[in-house]
């Protein structure tokens, strides 16, 4: 079946607006379904021409149009546009629209959930709003008065500074916000509701006091320390390292249940998903702290990149968020451990990113063509966006980049601009030339690198040679070489790192690979040397070399870069379960007793490093190995990862009795050291549950009884899938009568169902669903259930008989009329069928063909769809 798609956006057909908005003042009277919005705007026409103003807005009630006061009649309204034909080149807009925010289910626009109103504008949600110029590179100054019910509503905010407030005879009060700040409608913010109220103050390194103000659900007050702590944290590391300073004289968050992102960086006024805010010892775990400390930073990082400096177009977008998570990475490893931070990164990229580039919504992290603009927020834009980022943080060095950055805001401050832009300040601060650097932008896939050796012992002379190549990718079949730095070291006989001044790649350890194939000399060896490849993963890209069994080991144990020695780890790890998804009945024994001893060396770590031991006692996810196989076997690649962790966790079965039991277990603090030893302590009772070994589920029970956090608590859940099921069932049982009343809590006990390896899950599933806390309105809840299950459920998500498949498109059907944007991340499983097998590939084809025959399909899942049975492989 071929589905053709709605005529696509595209980046080369930009042209910059034919009117300009200096400055909007709005005017909202607040009402559940009859919200009336005045907004005056002030217009100049850009350039020499005679268009007609086209204004962008979506499902809205047009009351009046005026223009310098004058009624106007003379326009045409469309679905999507309101049309006027103007000759004046100055000119005041007024538009007044109504709008029932209660209706709104999709998230987007102005919507009323939880008792409270707020906003999501970006991308183009202003537009269901009032009719606009709804782009980003239209920027303008904005006053914001609200009305609205002072009992029900004492809390009414916008972007900036409140400049005026006052009360009316009807019960009704009133706030007016002013922006000195110059901004896209994007990142307008409105929220109105009864919120218990967090205050702070931040002094910034020019002396300057700022308000910090958190509004979070009655009664959740106590659970919002931690992300104030983190947003002081963020501001202050934002002062030391780039030397950027907060701009307002207040900086507010409201943290609300109901939100399609994690959070939302509107000028002054961030709105975050309330699970990253809420967090407390006994209801959060220790991710859930990092990521609220995460998230909070990547927000007020925004403040600079993607506020004061913002896109000119959203196939720019990586020039705001690609940037910002690299920021948020940065400032998460000086917060927290640095390799397991690293580590995180990666695995992101391996496990989702990687199949991104190997499906059909293959893209650059600058796309070039779109759809639905909310199909941007992809993995690409952002993490491999990073990823770009740091690649040209490592050819500038760390002050070759703050040049760059300094150059950056100084030269756009205040403007709507591009990703080359911003290579471009990099490169004129720095003298450095990225012309090649720039290919990352406009192409698509994961690079490969194949590495070759060879050694002359008569000689000692070693060559070791880099070929690059990236395969073609849906969207792209010609690729160009790319600007990709390598770093790496030569490790001799004894472990120690090899130098020769006359290479000076070895010296620098690191190759800039730009051409096809780059070969390095090395002589005066006396043994060939072990290559230990890509330190610090440099670049997103996969690297091919035929390890020996021995040379892992002994990067393992020597290499000099930590996260070197965790990568492999994990490509032993991977390369015993390949090994036996091939052949089972005829294991290598000779590669499971190597990958055994790498193990018993690995608890020698734990005492000194027990951050990149607990990383590397980990086995790699179903879907990193998944990413390393041409064909996915699902059942043979399964038992296999399932099979090298049972003979982990039976042949190890005292070393991780022993290593539990030395975990001290102390009152809950999130810092590292304890983080680092709660994790280890967890992972070493998943491994001893798994091997049924004596007492483990006295073990079990006892921690569960006696833990005082969340990650102790979740640790033993997680643990008991491993054991009986009767046990799983109790403690889930006991788990959902303390938590019942909690949604974050909840999410989680949902999506340990979902996750769980049952025969009966198609059984259990709408059980799930039918459960009188379970919502498809709540974005949080569809993602725990729906979206761990087709993430994460392997067995189930991929049954042999496509059940598994039916069941989430019968869900991404009910989701398409309710929040087509949730619906669209959660299809993404099913438009990664190219690398399963046949049959399978088959299955899903004809789930995603029963979607695209749904009448009124949203824009967001036809782009995905149409794309994915559109494509061929290449």
């Amino acid at each position: 079946m071929s589905v053709l798609s709605p005529v696509a956006k595209k980046r080369s057909d930009y042209r910059a607006p034919d009117f300009l908005i200096d400055h909007v003042d709005m005017a909202f009277h607040l009402d559940v379904t009859q919200t009336r919005v005045i907004s005056t705007s002030r217009f100049t026409r850009n350039g020499q021409h005679q268009s007609p103003l086209v204004l962008d807005g979506e499902n809205l009630q047009l009351i009046s149009v005026t223009i310098n006061g004058e009624p106007v009649t003379d326009y045409h309204q469309s679905d999507e546009h309101l049309t006027l034909n103007i000759n004046q080149n100055d000119f005041e807009l007024c538009i007044e629209t109504r709008i029932n925010p209660q209706e709104n289910k999709t998230l987007e626009g102005l919507y009323f959930s939880g008792g409270a109103y707020c906003t999501q504008c970006e991308a183009e949600g202003f537009r269901k709003i009032t009719y606009f110029l709804d782009r980003p590179d239209v920027l303008a100054k904005y006053d914001v008065t609200i009305f609205a019910d002072k009992t029900r509503y004492p809390h009414m905010l916008s972007n900036g500074n409140q400049i005026d407030k006052g009360e009316l005879d009807d019960g009704r009060h009133w706030v007016k916000w002013q922006d000195p700040f110059k901004k896209p409608s994007y990142l307008f913010a409105l929220v109105a509701g009864n919120f218990d109220l967090l205050t702070d103050r931040f002094v910034t390194q020019s002396g300057r006091s700022v308000a910090l103000e958190l509004y979070v659900d009655k009664g959740a007050l106590d659970k919002g320390h931690h992300a104030l702590a983190s947003l002081k944290k963020a501001m202050a590391w934002d002062e030391q390292v780039f030397g950027l300073e907060y701009d307002l004289d207040i900086y507010m968050i409201v943290a609300v249940d109901f939100f399609n992102m994690g959070a939302m960086e509107n000028k002054g006024l961030n709105v975050f998903n309330s699970k990253f805010v809420l967090a407390d010892a006994e209801s959060a775990t220790d991710d859930d702290f990092f990521n609220i400390e995460a998230v909070i930073g990547h927000e007020y990082f925004h403040n600079w990149t993607g506020n004061r400096v913002t896109c000119r177009d959203w196939f720019q977008l990586s020039l705001k968020e690609g940037l910002t998570v690299f920021r948020d990475q940065q400032f998460s490893a000086d917060m927290s451990s640095p390799v397991f931070n690293r580590i995180k990164n990666v695995q992101i990229i391996r496990e989702h990113q990687f199949a991104e580039d190997a499906s059909a919504m293959a893209h650059p992290i600058r796309p070039e063509e779109v759809i639905e603009m909310n199909n941007f927020y992809t993995v690409t834009v952002y993490d491999k966006g990073a990823e770009v980022i740091r690649m040209m943080h490592t050819l500038l060095g760390a002050a070759g980049f703050r040049q760059g950055m300094d150059l950056y805001f100084s030269r756009f401050d205040g403007q709507a601009v591009t990703c080359d832009d911003f290579v471009q300040a990099m490169q004129d601060a720095t003298q450095v030339d990225l012309s090649q650097f720039r290919r990352w932008y406009s192409q698509s896939g994961t690079p490969k690198v194949k590495v070759t050796d060879s050694f002359d012992a008569k000689t000692g002379v070693y060559h070791i040679d880099f070929t690059q190549n990236t395969p073609p990718t849906a969207d792209q079949k010609v690729k160009q070489n790319l600007h990709i730095p390598f770093k790496f070291e030569l490790l001799d006989e004894k472990g120690n790192s090899i130098s020769d001044d006359s290479v000076p790649e070895l010296s620098a350890k690191m190759i800039e690979l730009t051409s096809r194939v780059h070969r390095i000399t090395v002589t005066g060896l006396q043994a060939k040397p072990t290559p230990s490849l890509l330190h610090d993963f440099s670049a997103p890209i996969k690297v091919d070399y035929a390890y020996s069994h021995q040379q892992l080991s002994n990067i393992i144990l020597y290499s000099g870069d930590d996260f070197a020695r965790w990568d492999a780890s994990q490509r032993l790890y991977s390369r015993c379960i390949h090994n036996l998804a091939i052949s089972p009945d005829t294991p290598d024994d000779e590669l499971l007793d190597s990958m055994l001893q790498a193990v018993q060396g690995i608890f020698d770590i734990a005492d000194v490093n027990p951050a990149l031991a607990g990383a590397m006692l980990s086995l790699p996810s179903f879907e990193t190995l998944s990413q390393q196989v041409d064909e996915i076997q699902v059942e043979a690649l399964y038992h296999a990862q399932r099979s090298v962790r049972n003979l982990i966790a039976t042949t190890l079965s005292d070393q991780w009795s022993t290593l539990y039991h030395k975990q001290a277990v102390v009152p809950y603090r999130y810092v590292a050291d304890d983080v680092d030893s709660r994790r280890l302590r967890n992972l070493s009772l998943s491994y001893l549950v798994q091997a049924g070994a004596p007492q483990s589920s006295d073990i079990l029970l006892a921690q569960f009884a006696q833990a005082d956090n969340m990650t102790d608590c979740l640790g033993v859940l997680k643990a008991a899938q491993f054991g009986e099921l009767k046990q799983f069932d109790q403690l889930m049982e006991q788990f959902e009568t303390r938590w019942r009343h909690d949604p974050l809590v909840l999410d989680k006990w949902f999506a340990l169902h979902a996750n769980m390896e049952r025969s009966d899950i198609l059984v259990r599933l709408p059980l799930l669903l039918s459960h009188d806390k379970f919502s498809l309105d709540n974005p949080n809840r569809v993602r725990s259930v729906l979206g761990s299950f087709a993430f994460y459920n392997v067995l189930g998500f991929h049954a042999v008989d496509g059940s598994g498949y039916k069941f989430l498109a019968d869900y991404i059907l009910k989701l398409n009329s309710v929040n087509p944007q949730v619906a669209a991340r959660i299809i993404t499983p099913l438009t990664q069928w190219q690398k399963f097998d046949e049959k399978r590939r088959e299955l899903m084809r004809y789930q995603l063909a029963r979607i695209a025959d749904c009448q009124d399909l949203s824009k967001d899942l036809i782009e995905k769809v149409s794309k994915s049975l559109n494509y061929t492989s290449h």
